[in-house]
């Protein structure tokens, strides 16, 4: 199996800090590989609040995430910082993509990068629905 392999971009457009937790951690000590894409989901929300989004009524559509993937880099320990940045990319009728890096605070490794799909849902049809205009041009101010 091919492994996965993600391009970062040189600019993200946000960055939000998250302390890890115990709870973030597995039995070995380090970040459990699931707690990557919850504070990943953390910061989405985040974005969402700061550029006053929100996720299940805007512009009549709601959105969510489609697809995911994720590069490990290194482990990451409880009492660290991550910043985790993001920029949206590939832009198309029913969404975009999220693209982001976690990083150490402190030593600036890098721990995982990523690439989260996101989709325009109807809410009441519960189907896929074409990006609201406004959507991407609030998107295209970070």
């Amino acid at each position: 199996m091919a492994r996965i392999t993600i391009e970062l971009p040189e600019h993200f457009g946000y960055r939000t800090e998250i302390p890890l937790l115990s709870m973030h951690m597995n039995f070995t000590g380090h970040l459990d590989n699931a707690m990557v894409l919850s504070l990943v989901s953390e910061a989405r929300i985040r974005l969402w609040n700061k550029l006053g989004i929100d996720p299940v009524a805007v512009a009549g559509v709601a959105v969510a995430a489609a697809d995911a993937a994720v590069q490990y880099k290194s482990e990451a320990f409880h009492g660290e910082t991550l910043v985790v940045e993001k920029a949206v990319r590939d832009y198309h009728k029913y969404g975009f993509d999220f693209v982001w890096c976690l990083t150490e605070k402190t030593s600036g490794r890098e721990v995982a990068r990523g690439k989260t799909g996101i989709l325009c849902l109807d809410p009441v049809a519960r189907k896929v629905a074409t990006m609201p205009d406004a959507l991407k041009k609030r998107l295209e101010s970070l």
